[in-house]
């Protein structure tokens, strides 16, 4: 099926039913990019780093989250070169189903749903508290309903109006953050506020808050904020050029590790000690994050409403990615008959409706962190979106390895790769053993003296059920490992019509006339 773009000036070709779904390809480099950069810097990163830094301490969770961030970036890579090559809607869950198993597709599509509408549902409280430290009038539970009809509207309006939001939260949230860096370096200098702080706090209370087990203990926190970064897989099903802007936002990744989410730890480790009380204090998150408690200890009045304001604006951006990703998430599944049919069906801007309607009602689970008896049932759903994290992140190595295992049975080029994994294979096994470790290691404090049962149940209750999904899906459609021979490598590709115009030399051509016809 052949169509011209006048947005995008491409012609694109499509070879597979699963690739010319009525999803429409809006999204421009920018959007792509800035979403790479700063789509993801949510709630979690502006509080959840004051909970880190408090199980961890400074030195404790600079190791973890870039720990966590060398994985982050090798498994980038190697969906960097799937998703460039082969930019379908589906990702790394129909990536799933044709490099490995139809049943894998089945567990990792609703894990990976899960994962999103819990984060999803967390947004949901955050915002509720964060607005509610402005005025108590409203309720909590009201600003729920509120901020749910607020976030449906919004992802309703199609994919550019989706680009075009997350383009423009982004890059306030990354100006942001860039201007409480440079504050943050005059505090620590002693230029703001009562002195220089300096590495003080790195020896009182210390560098560490409970050795290797504070470190531990925070992995699965650094996956649950760096949760996001694969989404871009997602994004490339409706890029109007994902030859150019998959490859730029995947490069953007290690710089976005680097800069936003190890420079907040480093420097929220300089600014508090991890032994204030305030971190763990509960009421409106404004209140507990370390970006406040820092600058109100610099004596900058107008800090809590100005971490307020970015929170607010951070919730409203990751809700809208998550609703986004939940939505296309599901819809892959319906149109593969791994979810109601119902949840298969979008309207005429492209916009999936019925899958933000059943993820958005899901996420009402919210409502639970307002009742104190639901409370804890409801931090432990969160707690599991770390988990499921690690599964999708280790299954896209997986996929990887298998896809590049194919070429090579298939006789394929890696000239036809438009992007190249760096470091293969050593990146992407060690990425796929890292996650494999971390999946496990994540939860043995909760076998440490005396055993935790409650917490054992939180970090590996998902490991068996992904497991029941597989093989029970496995079962009742009695599917198999598909064989490197016939792993279907050319479904979804796309031929932009500056290729096809460039004088060609006959290996070229021939090679375009494969992918055309398959």
């Amino acid at each position: 099926m052949k169509k011209f773009d006048n947005e995008a000036g491409l012609t694109e070709v499509d070879v597979a039913e699963a690739s010319s779904s009525p999803l429409k390809r809006r999204l421009k480099s920018r959007h792509l990019q800035m979403i790479a950069i700063g789509g993801i810097i949510g709630p979690g990163l502006l509080v959840g780093s004051g909970n880190a830094l408090a199980q961890a301490g400074p030195a404790g969770i600079l190791i973890s989250f870039s720990l966590v961030g060398i994985i982050v970036f090798f498994v980038m890579q190697s969906l960097g070169e799937l998703a460039t090559l082969i930019p379908i809607s589906g990702s790394f869950t129909e990536y799933a189903s044709r490099f490995v198993d139809d049943s894998l597709a089945f567990a990792l599509g609703w894990a990976y749903w899960y994962l999103w509408v819990t984060v999803l549902a967390n947004e949901y409280t955050a915002i509720s508290l964060v607005v509610m430290y402005w005025t108590d009038v409203v309720p909590q539970w009201a600003w729920i309903i509120i901020f749910w009809f607020l976030f449906i509207s919004l992802s309703m309006l199609g994919i550019l109006a989706y680009g075009e939001v997350e383009f423009w939260l982004a890059l306030i949230k990354v100006i942001s953050i860039t201007v409480f860096f440079i504050i943050a370096i005059a505090i620590s200098a002693g230029g703001i506020g009562p002195g220089p702080i300096g590495f003080k706090y790195w020896k009182d209370p210390g560098a560490f808050a409970d050795g290797i087990n504070g470190v531990a203990k925070t992995f699965v926190i650094a996956g649950t904020l760096y949760a996001g970064c694969e989404m871009i897989g997602i994004t490339a099903g409706e890029s109007a050029n994902p030859r150019r802007s998959v490859p730029r936002a995947i490069r953007q990744v290690f710089w976005r590790i680097l800069i936003f989410y190890v420079g907040m730890m480093f420097f929220i480790g300089i600014l508090l000690p991890y032994d204030d009380d305030r971190l763990l204090k509960a009421g409106a998150r404004a209140a507990r994050s370390p970006l406040t408690l820092a600058l109100a200890d610099a004596n900058i009045a107008p800090a809590a409403h100005l971490i307020n304001a970015l929170i607010v604006i951070s919730v409203i951006s990751a809700g809208n990615s998550s609703l986004y990703v939940a939505s296309r998430t599901i819809l892959y599944m319906a149109r593969n008959r791994k979810a109601p049919k119902i949840f298969s069906y979008v309207d005429k801007r492209g916009v999936p409706w019925a899958g933000l309607v059943l993820s958005n009602v899901f996420a009402g689970i919210s409502f639970m962190s307002v009742a104190s008896n639901a409370g804890e049932v409801y931090e432990a759903l969160i707690t599991l979106s770390g988990v499921a994290t690690f599964i999708v992140w280790g299954t896209i190595c997986l996929v990887h390895i298998r896809f590049r295992k194919a070429m090579a049975v298939q006789g394929r080029s890696l000239e036809e790769l438009p992007f190249k994994a760096l470091w293969y294979p050593y990146g992407t096994y060690a990425a796929l053993a890292a996650n494999v470790f971390l999946i496990f290691f994540q939860g043995y404090t909760a076998f440490l003296s005396p055993f935790d049962s409650t917490s054992f149940v939180v970090s590996y209750i998902l490991l068996p059920v992904f497991v029941i999904f597989y093989f029970g899906y496995k079962y009742w459609n009695k599917t198999t490992i598909v064989k490197l021979a016939d792993i279907d490598l050319m479904s979804g590709r796309r031929v932009v019509e500056e290729e096809i115009s460039k004088p060609q030399s006959n290996d070229l051509l021939s090679r375009v006339r494969r992918i055309v016809v398959g």
